[in-house]
């Protein structure tokens, strides 16, 4: 998730100015610090969910589908692989245990709510807030 929200936040921020980069996944991964495969890979969950568009050749590169500021972290989680935070063991507990007889129920209820709350308070963020944020960070820090 962290990963696909720079990758996002770095096009969005290439794609602004007049200097452009050409988006590539080498230069992404530069940005994020990691392997470019793990950034090709991102941004294949990222363009199934209709993020990005990605063009071939000499001034090929990606770029956003749609503008940042209409991208919520929430699409950006549902993009790559929105999945259960908590998990329940596999095996059930013991029925008879006063304890374990209820416990899944309890617990399931309970990361129901959690996964609804953050589901809205991702919704409330978007790829260009984040940027907005990020870019407002690097300046108060580095004095630019």
């Amino acid at each position: 998730m962290s990963v696909a929200v720079h990758v996002l936040a770095w096009i969005a921020y290439d794609r602004r100015g007049t200097d452009k980069e050409v988006g590539t996944s080498e230069r992404i991964a530069t940005s994020v610090n990691t392997n470019a495969v793990v950034i090709r890979r991102t941004l294949g969950q990222l363009k199934t969910a209709g993020l990005v568009e990605g063009s071939r050749g000499r001034s090929g590169g990606w770029q956003l589908a749609r503008d940042a500021a209409t991208i919520t972290l929430l699409d950006v989680y549902r993009a790559v692989g929105e999945g259960e935070i908590f998990a329940l063991p596999s095996a059930p507990p013991d029925p008879e245990c006063y304890v374990g007889y209820g416990i899944h129920d309890v617990l399931t209820k309970t990361y129901r709510d959690a996964q609804r709350a953050l589901c809205e308070e991702l919704e409330k963020v978007t790829v260009a807030d984040v940027l907005h944020n990020a870019l407002a960070l690097y300046i108060t820090r580095s004095g630019h």
